[in-house]
């Protein structure tokens, strides 16, 4: 919001320096900014005196001036036809940047040399004369600053307003603010208008179709009007909050917009079919031309303002080109109205049409405040433009907006705000801004707000007031009583920032995305249709569409983060996050949440060096990491098997597996399928695992348990049979690890072949059994038997043979 000093004291008497000002507006939860003067473009125009005027040899129009600046004199080239000897004008050096935007610079005209530009009042936005030069009655003395000469100054503050504040979005609002900072009294502009008959009823009407968008709409006509520019000192109040005069009729609305707050909207009248207006909601796919030549296509829920026949203005956002005001236009029907402020919001966002009624509309207008503008719209057109107001005001109002009083406890405001007021001092802060203020007792405040401030409906609101029109600088800085003890973390929090410890030591970065996804997430991970993951809570107003739904899997958040970074020439990728999925119950009830960490690798097994090829990260790679965290974890009995073909979803089928522990299901690893990374725009291969971290933290021992270091050296046997190809080497080293035989240690899978001379559809498997004893150094005769036995034991379960 842009305000103008000047502006400001039409309605209030500022008592401070605009330092000050700023600062205690910030203080009040109104931030100021910036600060500027509106005239430094001032700072290279100076009083010229014309010493002597000479005709231009080669323009008969034209003429050169002699202009004493003070220190010297220029020769200037002018066409004013007021120039004359002993005037003093108003000349702007090379490099001023005229109001226009246009930036002077040194010129020959007509072959003369010109050194500056002697300017008329409409050139600095001083006035409305074109015709001639501006012409300065004074004692000046030549070289002094023009807008010292003439006391120019008038700073222009742009204050950065919360959503919450929209009764701040109109110069009336700001000088609200100030008469409070400053006790003093707020002057309202004044307008009184008394109909003496209803004329009006006979010449149009309006009918609202739809009163959930539009609970109210306020209409006056004014005839025999005459459309031409508005007066300078309109033009200037808006030029001063940035917005540019375009006739008398616009500028007005634009003006008690500024002023009020309530946007308005002029149409022509005579354009309107049958000379009426009715408020409904678009057809869907309707085609409307707005005021800035654009095609529009809308949708259902846009609301439209309409005449008899077709649409005629974007209700609340832009009007429309087949009923703007015109030069000719003489009957002008002026709206002021009241619409729901999300019925705007959404139709702004789907149109991509941002406008300052917009703005003012989504955050909420003042309900009761549409009459006060529609007033006092129609009274500067009547005094401006010459018109004639019809009598009678048009008012339909389906939906009442009532005010509720709301009770105020002191004693507990006192308690939140760290405070000591008394009930009378909270009246006279909360009455200073527009409130009602009854008391019931000496301990009970009963609040009516005004029906500008649509933000305030609890006591909370009413302490945040309090608050801030008493000044937070004064609230006295206290410190919460904080026990001493230190408060033990949760065995999660500790859980959890092992498992990222573990991952960042396995080289993998750490990436936090947010807890939303695409709602077409699922279908690009090609979930099944049962799968609990397609249970989405759908967010209520989303960000955009990537974050349309709680996320139900970490996945795709990786993807996404993958995507970003191969654009970034980033080949090789470690990464895994840590957090939280939310599967939805229903929109009345809490989604499920579980804690997972996913892990994604691509691009090169090690980074690019001298003495390290670049091989390709494959399934062993991902699967090695995952074994490597669970038994830094000293997770016990981990088991990785095939994933069922048909539980392969976002992973690749016969490069999936599920990893357990003691017969849980903790996760799944492989590599992603074809179809998801080309689903993803993706054209490297990547492999991911999945770990429940709720079921990890029962897994992972809260002890550890220590043991002396071997005072025997270890041995050990390969064993070497031939197996089904289907049988999973997984399967065959926990048959020998669950083996009732007390010296092994370990065991390893050594080697696994198929080929030649090896039978097809089997494979040759060799395992390394490591033996030791905690008493002696093992022989030949302690392990033999034992190998023997595992041999036997292997060879009747898996209907395996020996080699050769």
């Amino acid at each position: 919001m842009i305000v103008s000093l000047s502006w400001l004291e039409d309605y209030v008497s500022i008592q401070m320096d605009v330092s000050s000002l700023a600062d205690a507006l910030t203080m009040v939860g109104l931030e100021v900014e910036a600060v500027w003067d509106r005239y430094t473009y001032l700072n290279t125009v100076v009083v010229g005196k014309i010493d002597d005027v000479f005709p231009h040899p080669k323009a008969d129009k034209l003429t050169i001036c002699k202009v004493n600046t003070g220190d010297r004199q220029l020769d200037i080239v002018c066409g004013a036809p007021n120039a004359r000897k002993g005037m003093l004008a108003a000349l702007a050096f090379p490099g001023t940047v005229l109001p226009n935007g246009k930036i002077l610079e040194n010129s020959t005209i007509r072959g003369i040399k010109s050194e500056g530009m002697l300017c008329s009042e409409n050139e600095l936005a001083l006035g409305n004369k074109t015709g001639g030069l501006m012409e300065l009655h004074g004692n000046f003395q030549p070289g002094t600053a023009l807008a010292k000469a003439l006391s120019l100054s008038d700073h222009v503050m742009e204050i950065g307003l919360t959503p919450n504040r929209p009764d701040c979005l109109s110069i009336l609002g700001i000088a609200r603010e100030i008469a409070a900072i400053q006790k003093t009294t707020l002057k309202y502009p004044e307008c009184s208008l008394k109909d003496k008959s209803s004329e009006v009823f006979h010449m149009t009407s309006v009918t609202i179709n739809d009163p959930e968008h539009c609970p109210r709409y306020c209409a006056r006509l004014l005839e025999n009007m005459v459309v031409g520019h508005s007066p300078f000192w309109m033009q200037d109040r808006l030029l001063s909050v940035g917005l540019r005069p375009i006739n008398a009729i616009v500028d007005i609305t634009n003006f008690v917009m500024m002023e009020t707050g309530q946007p308005l909207h002029a149409f022509d009248f005579d354009r309107l079919a049958q000379n009426r207006i009715v408020v409904r909601t678009a057809k869907d796919k309707e085609a409307f031309t707005t005021l800035d030549g654009k095609k529009r296509e809308l949708n259902s829920e846009t609301l439209m303002i309409c005449d008899g026949e077709k649409p005629v203005a974007i209700g609340g956002v832009m009007g429309g080109e087949n009923s703007e005001i015109q030069m000719d236009t003489t009957r002008v029907l002026i709206e002021s109205a009241c619409f729901d402020p999300v019925s705007i919001r959404k139709t702004s966002k789907y149109l991509g049409l941002s406008t300052d009624a917009s703005h003012r509309f989504e955050r909420g207008v003042d309900p009761g405040g549409t009459v006060k503008a529609l007033n006092r719209a129609a009274s500067l057109m009547s005094d401006i433009s010459g018109g004639h107001i019809v009598p009678g005001l048009i008012d339909e109002h389906p939906v009442q907006s009532g005010t509720k009083s709301i009770e105020l406890d002191t004693a507990y405001a006192n308690r939140v705000l760290g405070l000591s007021l008394n009930a009378s001092h909270m009246q006279t802060l909360l009455e200073s801004v527009g409130f009602l203020v009854q008391s019931a007792d000496n301990l009970q405040l009963v609040v009516t707000p005004p029906s500008f401030r649509v933000d305030v409906s609890r006591p909370q609101d009413l302490m945040e007031e309090i608050a801030r029109i008493y000044g937070y600088d004064k609230i006295p800085t206290t410190f919460p009583l904080i026990p001493a003890q230190q408060r033990i973390p949760s065995g999660q929090w500790d859980f959890r920032g092992q498992i990222k410890d573990l991952m960042q030591s396995l080289g993998f970065n750490e990436v936090i995305n947010y807890s939303f996804m695409d709602e077409k997430a699922c279908d690009l991970l090609e979930l099944d249709a049962n799968d609990k993951r397609r249970k989405v809570l759908p967010i209520l107003n989303p960000l955009n569409e990537d974050m349309a739904v709680m996320r139900t899997c970490l996945i795709s958040g990786l993807l996404k983060a993958m995507v970003l970074n191969l654009s970034q020439q980033m080949k090789t990728l470690k990464i895994f996050e840590v957090g939280n999925t939310f599967i939805s119950q229903g929109n009345d009830c809490l989604p499920v949440e579980n804690e997972y960490l996913a892990v994604l690798w691509t691009g090169s097994r090690s980074d690019h060096s001298l003495h390290m090829k670049d091989i390709d990260c494959d399934f062993y790679d991902i699967k090695g990491a995952a074994e490597a965290l669970l038994r830094s974890l000293e997770i016990q009995d981990v088991i990785f098997t095939k994933m069922p073909e048909n539980s392969c979803q976002y992973t690749k089928a016969g490069h999936s597996a599920r990893i357990l522990s003691e017969g849980k299901d903790i996760g799944l690893l492989g590599e992603v399928d074809p179809k998801v990374i080309s689903a993803f725009d993706l054209k490297q291969k990547a492999f991911i695992f999945e770990l429940d971290l709720n079921i990890m933290s029962f897994l992972t021992p809260k002890t550890k348990q220590f043991q002396p270091v071997p005072r025997f050296p270890a041995t050990y046997r390969d064993v070497t049979i031939i197996i089904d190809k289907h049988i999973e080497s997984g399967e065959v080293v926990e048959m020998v690890r669950n083996a009732n035989e007390s010296l092994i240690e370990a065991v390893l899978l050594y080697d696994l072949y198929e080929g030649d001379p090896i039978p097809k559809g089997q494979s040759s498997i060799t395992l390394r059994v490591i033996y030791r004893s905690a008493e002696k150094t093992l022989e030949d005769t302690d392990v033999t038997p034992v190998t023997e036995r595992i041999a036997k034991e292997l060879l009747n379960r898996l209907n395996a043979s020996l080699p050769g």
